[in-house]
């Protein structure tokens, strides 16, 4: 079965275009080819990087953002409560309106407070600034490496200032070595996100995120198998510009630059959008959709991979819209937005709420109280300069 399934899976009109076989890409001495068991080393690649970046983060990110003037907010800490912590734990963390009653009967307590309870404990398992910080600082280290790594492998390389030279001679294409660790770099970064992604910093778009991930994971070892190395390339190059960007931002935004974080978002959006809806449908869609058709014939590799690069482009597209909303908030209103990606403490508008209420509680007491000596004061401090003593329980103009 499983042998029948391994001849099934690498039948040579899945992989290579028509007319060429397996056999055609017999490696020699001076010549190799990728191979797909190449990719098994990703996976223990991926977890050198996951050790890596644990160390990076401890060592280097954490006490930096101390330095830097990062700090955690504190948040007020859910009581202990087995019952609401059991209902928290196995069932949902925000409960309806029939369920918050009945817990509040259940525990004796006000429904407000349930809500209360509610609210603090999920903000106790939402990361810390210094956690989003530090991932930031990893992502932005990587960026910049992969992007400049990429650069230094492809400056020298015809299709990267032609893009038919992606198909001469497709697919018997010998990979170079630079290539392979390119490839493997990326590869073994993106698996490390997949096996981290329990731990990271979950946002609003965070099963987009999984499809991306998936879809490239499954490009970078796709293209690797049926040879797509050149076009592979090309993408990730492409991918990496855009994201140099986006971590710095999101430093200067933890540390209150506001200014230089605003700048830099600007940046940020005007590379993406040119380098993923203009250069990226040219340089890759258009180049494997149509230039490759000069060298060969369509096959299910061909419409596969198109069909993996519309997905990322459709991702753009997504991305893209949320940008240019934040872009055209900042025009009106001359500051950015939040980044409506992130996750943010939903209960900070209701923990102010309580705090005002609590304020405006104690200062009527504070006026019942204080009426009662003569005079009033205004927040419970000041004298008041326009009033004089009461007189029949009337204030009375000076």
């Amino acid at each position: 079965m499983a042998r029948s399934l391994y001849e099934w899976l690498w039948q040579h009109e899945f992989w290579l275009p028509p007319g060429i076989t397996w056999e055609d890409m017999q490696e020699s001495e001076d010549t190799h080819y990728p191979q797909p068991r190449d990719l098994l080393l990703s996976i223990p690649f991926a977890l050198i990087l996951i050790v890596i970046r644990c160390a990076f983060e401890r060592a280097i990110a954490l006490p930096l953002s101390t330095k830097l003037g990062v700090r955690d907010k504190q948040r007020p800490k859910a009581q202990p409560n087995p019952v609401l912590e059991t209902f928290y734990s196995t069932h949902r963390k925000n409960p309806k309106e029939g369920e918050l009653l009945s817990l509040a009967k259940q525990c004796d307590l006000p429904v407000r407070k349930v809500e209360k309870w509610f609210r603090r404990r999920r903000n106790m398992d939402r990361p810390s600034l210094s956690k989003k910080f530090s991932e930031a600082c990893w992502r932005f280290t990587f960026y910049i490496v992969s992007f400049f790594t990429g650069l230094a492998v492809l400056y020298d390389k015809p299709w990267l200032w032609d893009h038919r030279e992606c198909w001469t001679g497709y697919p018997q294409q010998p990979l170079q070595p630079s290539l392979f660790w390119y490839y493997m770099l990326e590869l073994s970064f993106y698996w490390s996100l997949v096996f981290t992604l329990p731990f990271d910093v979950k946002r609003k778009d965070f099963k987009e995120q999984i499809v991306h991930h998936a879809a490239t994971i499954f490009l970078i070892s796709f293209s690797y198998c049926a040879n797509y190395i050149r076009i592979g390339t090309l993408v990730m190059v492409i991918h990496d510009a855009s994201d140099c960007f986006l971590e710095p931002t999101k430093i200067f935004n933890y540390m209150k630059w506001k200014k230089t974080c605003d700048s830099l978002f600007m940046i940020f959006s005007a590379v993406f959008l040119i380098s993923r809806l203009l250069i990226y449908p040219y340089t890759v869609l258009y180049n494997t959709y149509y230039y490759s058709m000069e060298i060969f014939q369509p096959f299910f590799g061909y419409y596969f991979v198109n069909v993996l690069l519309i997905i990322l482009q459709l991702l753009h597209v997504f991305w893209s819209c949320l940008i240019i909303h934040m872009v055209y908030k900042f025009i009106l209103q001359g500051t950015m937005e939040k980044d409506m990606r992130s996750d943010t403490e939903e209960s900070d508008k209701d923990e102010e709420r309580d705090k005002i209420g609590e304020k405006e509680k104690n200062g009527i007491m504070y006026f019942s109280n204080v009426t009662g000596n003569g005079y009033i004061q205004r927040n419970g401090s000041e004298p008041l300069d326009n009033r004089a003593q009461l007189a029949n329980g009337h204030a009375k103009e000076r």
